[in-house]
């Protein structure tokens, strides 16, 4: 077949330009790692509860939009924005979190809040 180049389960011959798939190496025992298990149970609960958070969040945003259009408000409020980056990115701190990924995490949020208010305000 040629030479392979390796790239996760599956190898792209360098010959030919197609990708075959390979298989893993077989762990001693089929049996399922529970300690991984108990891990990834945890993180799918952290994950769904995420989204519950967000979604929360997000319908309060989207009523805080709606009152800023009626009464005529600008969808974003600049100094909050800095004050709560500021503020999440010290609980970030505290909480052993890296502070840049808190803050890109907050701003994406922020953004897309503004965007709904825009929406909201026919912008």
């Amino acid at each position: 077949m040629g030479k392979a180049t390796r790239l996760g389960k599956f190898a792209i011959a360098a010959s030919k330009g197609r990708m075959t798939q390979q298989t893993a190496p077989s762990p001693a025992s089929s049996a399922p790692d529970p300690v991984l298990a108990g891990y990834r149970k945890s993180i799918d609960n952290i994950d769904a509860a995420l989204v519950h958070m967000l979604a929360e969040r997000f319908r309060i945003t989207q009523a805080v939009g709606e009152h800023k259009a009626i009464t005529g408000m600008p969808a974003s409020d600049p100094g909050r924005e800095a004050r709560q980056i500021e503020r999440l990115r010290a609980l970030a701190v505290e909480a052993e979190l890296d502070p840049e990924f808190s803050e890109k995490f907050i701003r994406f949020v922020i953004d897309e809040v503004i965007r709904h208010h825009n929406r909201a305000q026919g912008k």
